[in-house]
């Protein structure tokens, strides 16, 4: 089985999305608890609610592998995204709820990340790194757009309702601000937009994805979206997707990604992106 799910697009975009893996491979599974089975904190349903990403003709990658299996999203030296604050690591060893995934025998030692990252972490990333280049040849600029949702409520990492849209530029650091701001400039210009509650830079300022590639000054741009999963699905178990909930904001996303190929299209033309 595959580390991940691509294809390859033809415009400046790639759309990545680390976290809707599902899959555990068996002797992992055979060391975990039960509740790592739920699979609780997957970003569930992205691909389909993603699903304008071909008719755009953007490039996706999608992981095949649990965040608890290894967190494509974290650094391979595990380094906190978050200093001091609560976060978890490269390879999960509880839920965002705090339950443990391991019984404490069976905690994955220093050799078993180091193979993990080999097996499932490295696929994923050269991957996203191949497309990224490819595109940056062929157009010059790039926009990579990182795709995530969590639930609306967990108190272990934030205080109270998670707003409805979470953008994150690692402070503007991982995009030009001119990006940023065409990204407001649709929020405020859509109709479809209007229903949604959305933040820049909140308690979700990009993880490591987005500002490990996003490198403005190469001419690579990348935005993270942390989605509140309470207004495109079921957020109790077994977390179905809601396609009535889900067709409100898919004309919201095709907007905000078309917006960002419209952004790179003209930073490109006048030489200044």
């Amino acid at each position: 089985m595959t580390a991940y799910h691509f294809q390859q697009g033809s415009v400046p975009l790639l759309i990545s999305m680390p976290h809707v893996g599902t899959s555990i491979p068996d002797d992992i599974a055979a060391q975990m608890l039960p509740v790592a089975h739920e699979k609780t904190d997957t970003d569930w349903h992205l691909r389909q609610l993603y699903s304008m990403a071909a008719e755009l003709g953007a490039s996706t990658i999608a992981a095949e592998y649990s965040r608890y299996v290894i967190d494509l999203n974290r650094s391979s030296d595990n380094a906190n995204l978050y200093p001091g604050q609560d976060t978890t690591g490269l390879c999960p060893v509880d839920t965002f709820a705090k339950q443990p995934l391991y019984a404490p025998q069976n905690l994955p030692a220093e050799a078993e990340v180091q193979r993990r990252i080999g097996a499932y972490w490295q696929p994923y990333h050269q991957q996203l790194q191949q497309e990224l280049q490819r595109l940056l040849n062929l157009h010059g600029s790039v926009v990579l757009w990182d795709a995530h949702s969590i639930a609306s409520l967990v108190p272990r990492f934030f205080e109270g309702k998670l707003p409805d849209l979470n953008f994150g530029t690692a402070d503007q650091q991982s995009c030009d601000p001119g990006l940023q701001t065409a990204i407001a400039n649709c929020l405020q210009d859509s109709v479809d937009a209007k229903a949604y509650s959305h933040i820049f830079n909140g308690r979700f300022k990009g993880g490591f994805i987005t500002r490990n590639y996003g490198q403005p000054v190469r001419h690579i741009h990348a935005v993270q979206l942390e989605m509140s999963q309470c207004i495109y699905m079921n957020e109790a178990a077994p977390y179905a997707y809601r396609p009535d909930l889900a067709a409100q904001v898919q004309p919201l996303l095709k907007q905000l990604l078309q917006a960002c190929l419209d952004w790179n299209a003209t930073q490109h033309k006048d030489g200044t992106a």
